[in-house]
């Protein structure tokens, strides 16, 4: 079994063969980046969409963008899930202790404002400015939103995400000839991006 499937692999072309391996990676990925923060989700679609710009098939954009929505959208579903459950337990849970120590009081504060202000629409925000999801996320667990609600907000959320991302690949695969080139211009960019508030808020913090 297991040597038939090498040799159906074996006999893909390139780019079946890249499409069949690098759309399940990329989801799995996206995935597990949402439900654990460590992984940089936004340089992985960015470098997905720089491949799929130097791909013949008319689709691979639109799949790009598709596995991506959706990865991001059941990661922070299952996060959002896992979270739930230690607000309603009176002991908590290690992963609603390890979304409050990733978010500091005064960013829990002001994200608590934010979405007592403007609602679900904050969701859409918080997903395309970087280090904002978590608190809002944080913010709406604590505020005892349904996962129903939640989700109805977070959907948009990601797809707006994935599309951002997506931009910045096409852009990078748009303007190099060579699939790398244009590979490391979208990560350097994308992790520019995410740096860029962490940096301002520890320049804030220490001249205020």
């Amino acid at each position: 079994m297991i040597g038939d499937i090498q040799e159906v692999v074996g006999q893909l072309p390139p780019e079946s063969t890249q499409q069949a391996i690098g759309y399940p990676s990329l989801f799995l990925l996206v995935a597990f980046g949402a439900l654990v923060p460590v992984v940089p989700t936004g340089a992985l679609v960015s470098s997905a969409a720089v491949v799929a710009v130097h791909q013949t098939s008319p689709f691979a954009l639109l799949f790009v963008f598709a596995v991506a929505s959706f990865a991001a959208l059941v990661g922070d579903v299952a996060l959002y899930w896992l979270g739930s459950r230690g607000v309603r337990s009176r002991n908590g849970s290690r992963w609603l202790e390890s979304l409050r120590d990733r978010v500091a009081p005064e960013r829990l504060s002001q994200a608590q404002d934010k979405l007592r202000t403007h609602g679900v629409t904050v969701l859409v925000l918080s997903r395309l400015v970087p280090a904002g999801r978590i608190p809002i996320m944080l913010a709406c667990l604590l505020a005892k939103w349904p996962l129903r609600r939640f989700f109805r907000g977070d959907l948009p959320a990601c797809l707006a995400w994935a599309a951002t991302y997506q931009l910045i690949g096409i852009l990078g695969g748009s303007l190099f000839d060579e699939p790398w080139e244009g590979m490391v211009a979208a990560v350097a960019l994308t992790l520019l991006i995410s740096g860029v508030p962490t940096v301002w808020r520890r320049v804030r913090s220490r001249y205020a």
